[in-house]
């Protein structure tokens, strides 16, 4: 193919089916969808806005936290609207450009949240297995650095491959299979060989999750060991509790964005619409949970989302600026031991 008809073929939109096979179904299908983009916008935006208001959460975890929240914010705008808009409205198109830039910004911030949860992890081991350097190691600064390098490592990653897939003749099909722009189903339609890009981002898929999740194993393996070796049982157990509801997010996040991809790549004969339904609620339940579990059920953020009223009030009537206060958690729980583990 000339390099001008490949030029006008990729200036070209793409058409997104939404849920192959249930195209009947879009408008229910999209409820579910529909309300955990609300409570994903509703909770970490409630986050960000607590930690931001309340001082006594300015700390290295709960910018951490903010992160996340600001990652999942982000994560479910990209993709989201659209999908709701093939959904209700019918709107499948989208433009050549726009794709590509929804799949950057979907693999580049899946790259990032990576990074957060691995600093996050870390966090809680430096907090647990060494307290007294907690305050020199994870300084604000440095909180901000790790969170700058998190996003530059998806960024620099990203942009070889959209490099890769951009440059690809797409002459096959316009259609894609999907209810937003995933990667493999958009490599489908190139009309040339994309075994380089294939390569490419299973081996930047594979390194990253395999890298961050044995550091991950690592530091959380290190906090039970030092929780088993708490005097107090019931410490013992509310911080295996806690721990047990943030490595199950941890599995739903690397789980279902290998299941995802690999389900995409290697089908086993599953039907169409399910590899899309497994992509499309991994990219949707994460955020919400998310959260509910590293924020609102933290009682610190509790206590600062039922202050948020008070507040609001004083900083409008009398441009108050409310002090720090002490936290009452911090006072009572195991020496060394953090609070989110």
């Amino acid at each position: 193919m000339s390099t001008s008809n490949q030029s006008n073929t990729n200036s070209l939109p793409f058409v997104l089916t939404g849920i192959p096979g249930l195209e009947a179904l879009h408008v229910w299908i999209s409820i579910p969808f529909c309300f955990t983009y609300i409570m994903t916008l509703l909770g970490n935006s409630m986050v960000l806005l607590t930690v931001r208001l309340d001082k006594s959460l300015h700390e290295p975890m709960y910018h951490f936290i903010s992160m996340l929240a600001v990652i999942d914010l982000i994560f479910s705008t990209a993709v989201v609207p659209k999908m709701l808009a093939v959904f209700w409205l019918g709107s499948r198109e989208i433009g050549f450009e726009a794709c590509f830039i929804q799949m950057f910004f979907i693999h580049t911030f899946t790259a990032v949240e990576s990074g957060v949860l691995l600093a996050m992890s870390f966090d809680r081991y430096t907090a647990i297995c060494n307290p007294l350097r907690y305050t020199t190691i994870l300084t604000s600064s440095r909180t901000v650095q790790i969170g700058l390098l998190s996003l530059a490592r998806g960024v620099g990653v990203m942009i070889p491959l959209m490099c890769l897939l951009t440059g690809l003749p797409y002459c096959k099909t316009r259609v894609i299979p999907h209810s937003y722009c995933e990667h493999m189903a958009v490599v489908e339609l190139a009309c040339a060989d994309p075994s380089v890009s294939d390569l490419y981002s299973l081996t930047v898929a594979t390194l990253l999750v395999g890298t961050d999740s044995v550091f991950i194993t690592f530091s959380y393996g290190m906090i039970l060991r030092s929780v088993i070796r708490l005097p107090s049982q019931e410490a013992r157990l509310k911080t295996l509790r806690t721990c047990g509801s943030h490595i199950s997010i941890i599995l739903v996040f690397y789980i279902g964005g290998l299941l995802s991809m690999y389900l995409q790549m290697f089908p086993f004969g599953l039907a169409p619409h399910i590899q899309v339904l497994v992509a499309d609620f991994y990219l949707t339940v994460p955020p919400v949970l998310n959260p509910l579990i590293y924020g609102i059920k933290m009682k610190p953020i509790q206590e600062g989302i039922l202050k948020l009223p008070r507040i609001d009030v004083k900083l409008s009537s009398m441009n108050y600026v409310p002090e720090m206060p002490i936290s009452i958690q911090s006072l009572e729980r195991e020496p060394g031991l953090g609070v989110y583990c």
